[in-house]
């Protein structure tokens, strides 16, 4: 990876606490310590991917200090394999209810492979290996395993009940339209670089609002949320995405996602002085994986240094709230 992290003149930020997120600001005040950072890091990050072909959207906060970058974050990408965590978090808000257990047995659905000419308007899929609920959410998460996924989907009730329960939580902007095995099936046939309107779409602001209820508790019971973040610290895809860039031993809860001309990398991370740091990223464009990684990892190293600069120090990378 070309190592070439932004530098950010943010001396002054070092002295000086970071503001509440809901701090009042008057318009007519000189801009805050954190509005400052804001916008040096907003340049730093449009700067990295100017020479990106196709569309990029970027939404990073610090969940509890305040501060935003944005890029393009109303804008609809292609979600990919991200829209696992909210299949993830829909299964968890029934087992909250009582409908569902954990260790509460379905398939793996396995595609079948069929000729063009046979193709319905879902994919045709048969039932696999049987594995708990949370077997499924594991091999999903850490693995992106799609077969695991449609069990864990259609156990849940289908994409219908994963955007009702997004439109519960007030989750606008983010959608699934069918089962992975049909997004996979389908994928290639336009081009996402150019073409809005595709299947299972988010803004990088849904997923990013999505993330950032999960984190403060405002989607998901304490013990819900700690088995999805603690799972989602568990992935292995995406290792030369956002993680390449972060230091070593920084605890990153995150999900990946891949179609053709589409990367995705999506997650929270947490901060030397332990506020939670959620970056989205959408890549959908020509120059490749590896590239879109390679921007992805200084975007993310970027990100982290900046929201870091008026940290107090403190090493505590646990997940869980303070």
């Amino acid at each position: 990876m070309k190592k070439r992290f932004a530098k950010l003149s943010l001396g002054l930020l070092l002295a000086v606490p970071m503001l509440a997120a809901t701090a009042p600001v008057r318009s007519q005040e000189p801009a805050t310590v954190n509005q400052q950072r804001d916008m040096v890091l907003q340049q730093a990050v449009e700067s990295i991917v100017a020479d990106a072909r196709g569309r990029v959207g970027i939404a990073a906060m610090d969940l509890d200090g305040g501060g935003q970058v944005m890029i393009d974050a109303d804008q609809p990408f292609p979600m990919a394999s991200t829209a696992k965590i909210a299949i993830a978090a829909t299964y968890l808000s029934q087992v909250e209810d009582g409908s569902k257990t954990l260790g509460e047995k379905f398939p793996m659905l396995i595609p079948v492979r069929q000729s063009r000419a046979d193709w319905g308007p879902v994919a045709k899929v048969r039932e696999g290996n049987v594995l708990t609920a949370q077997g499924l959410m594991e091999l999903s998460i850490t693995r992106s395993n799609n077969e695991a996924t449609d069990g864990l989907l259609r156990a849940v009730g289908g994409p219908k009940a994963v955007n009702a329960w997004l439109a519960s939580r007030g989750i606008t902007g983010q959608h699934l339209d069918g089962d992975i095995a049909t997004l996979v099936r389908d994928d290639g046939q336009v081009d996402p670089a150019v073409t809005i309107n595709v299947p299972t779409t988010s803004t990088p602001r849904a997923m990013l609002a999505l993330l950032a209820a999960i984190d403060r508790g405002n989607a998901l019971s304490p013990k819900s949320r700690a088995v999805l973040l603690d799972t989602m610290t568990r992935t292995v895809t995406g290792k030369r995405r956002i993680r390449a860039g972060l230091p070593e031993g920084v605890l990153f809860a995150h999900k990946t996602g891949t179609l053709h001309d589409v990367t995705c990398d999506v997650g929270i991370v947490r901060l030397p002085d332990g506020h939670h740091l959620a970056m989205v990223m959408y890549f959908a464009g020509p120059d490749g994986h590896a590239a879109h990684g390679r921007m992805m990892a200084e975007i993310g190293r970027t990100l982290y240094d900046g929201f870091s600069a008026s940290s107090s120090g403190r090493g505590n990378i646990a997940m869980g709230r303070r």
